[in-house]
């Protein structure tokens, strides 16, 4: 199958040009200007933007957490992802305590296999380093293709590491390659607050907020960065939100240090005044919390400084049902937050038609970056010849509304229900096949890969 995108003004990190792509099977072959190849389909895309399908490396399906699972498969959760314009998802297997990597890579596998209908890559996430582990690192990155090694810093007595086994993972995993990312808030800390708050009786979601202060985030960001500054080994911070851990990006600069670091979208354009509407806060309850109108201000800056790299979503949805499991204390709400359709869009609406960062900008947080940091490029993150033609086509001008009632998550609300957004995914190619056109899913479950990824090396 051969097709033609013409017309398109395609931008990359690099370029930002009117232009024709030609696509034989799952790859780009040519791009330029007034390509002439006969092809099985041609695609006009005048007055549309041509972009890299999108990567959102934080989001997780099917996923264990406090007594249910996250309400997106495989199936749904990468469907509404390619309605969005994302491609490519990277999910987090998570280590049992006194169980192995393998036995956590198995059971994620036995969900995702066959049934994904996007492509997929994994963090392995390790909540239990002791020799054993250590002993599959190296089985990790070189076998499977997994490189990057999630650590929590928080959820004591389920996920979290303390700095001893945070340390041993750290040169292990830089002598295999690879690179340690973590869930960086101060556990301890959070949890005598969760405590106190729980104490006298402050049960609402307000309190799961009041529980993880921007000084939590903070102080476990610059002590992630130093012990990551300390044993040379690539790091990355997930999900920051607040102007505090961005200065533990940035002092790790100082000292010519680079810690890689991401946002998501929801701690770029929503704040913690949503935890003031009584219990239908629950619908914003994740961790880290939402944070002040001064922390976005902080965030888009450090996205066009250079100190953020990547904006996801931490897409981890559940249910209305599920989340009332909280409704008399909020330390029993299941965390997380449906966004892994909205992003790529609102990014662009928030982002770009409000002039807050370029287009060129806009493709490097959404794609480049997080091909580029977790070793999928130039395969995933961009357009060019010989990459997969994994493209969105995008129409700027349409203005719509998301609401829970059109969007294909798996979640019976919306964290942006009734929010305008200015522009809107038309058509979706993944490795060469139309995945979404007009609204409509034109692949069938399975028909996603599994990315196995490069080892980490220098990437900027």
């Amino acid at each position: 199958m051969s097709i033609l995108i013409k017309n398109g003004r395609v931008v990359t990190v690099a370029e930002d040009t009117i232009a024709d792509i030609y696509i034989e099977g799952e790859t780009v072959v040519a791009v330029g200007k007034n390509l002439d190849y006969k092809a099985d389909k041609v695609i006009d895309a005048a007055g549309m933007l041509v972009f890299p399908g999108g990567i959102d490396p934080h989001v997780h399906l099917s996923m264990p957490f406090m007594g249910t699972f996250s309400s997106d498969t495989y199936e749904t959760g990468t469907r509404a992802a390619l309605f969005g314009g994302t491609t490519t998802v990277i999910d987090f297997v998570l280590q049992t305590q006194g169980k192995s990597l393998k036995h956590a890579l198995t059971d994620w596998q036995s969900r995702a296999t066959g049934t994904a209908l996007g492509d997929y890559s994994f963090h392995m996430a390790v909540t239990d380093f002791n020799e054993d582990t250590k002993a599959e690192i190296k089985q990790m990155v070189e076998e499977e293709g997994i490189t990057s090694f999630k650590t929590f810093m928080a959820y004591k007595g389920a996920l979290m590491i303390d700095d001893r086994q945070m340390v041993g993972l750290m040169k292990e995993v830089k002598k295999q390659g690879g690179m340690v990312t973590a869930h960086a808030t101060n556990g301890d800390l959070i949890d005598f607050l969760v405590a106190k708050h729980r104490a006298e009786g402050k049960l609402s979601p307000l309190y799961h907020y009041l529980s993880q202060p921007e000084v939590s985030e903070a102080e476990a960001s610059n002590r992630f960065a130093q012990l990551a500054h300390y044993t040379g080994c690539p790091a990355y911070i997930v999900h920051l939100t607040c102007e505090g851990a961005l200065n533990a990006v940035r002092d790790m600069g100082k000292e010519n240090y680079q810690v890689f670091a991401e946002t998501c979208i929801q701690y770029l354009i929503l704040d913690a005044s949503l935890y003031e509407k009584d219990f239908e806060g629950a619908k914003w309850v994740m961790s880290p919390p939402l944070r002040e109108k001064k922390d976005q201000d902080a965030l888009w800056a450090g996205i066009n400084q250079g100190l953020l790299q990547i904006v996801a979503t931490d897409h981890c949805p559940f249910m209305w049902e599920q989340k009332l499991m909280g409704k008399d204390d909020f330390s029993k709400i299941p965390n997380g937050h449906p966004a892994i359709e909205n992003r790529f869009e609102l990014l662009y609406s928030e982002g770009v038609a409000k002039g807050k960062i370029s287009l060129n900008k806009f493709v490097e947080v959404s794609s480049t970056n997080a091909a580029k940091i977790f070793g999928m490029f130039p395969r995933k993150g961009t357009i060019a010849v010989g990459g997969d033609a994994d493209i969105v086509i995008f129409d700027p001008k349409a203005k719509h509304k998301l609401s829970a009632e059109t969007h294909h998550m798996n979640v019976d609300y919306s964290g942006y229900e009734g929010w305008e957004v200015e522009g809107k995914v038309k058509t979706v190619l993944l490795r060469g096949k139309v995945a979404i056109d007009d609204n409509e899913c034109k692949v069938e479950k399975g028909n996603g890969q599994f990315i196995k990824r490069k080892k980490v090396g220098n990437h900027f």
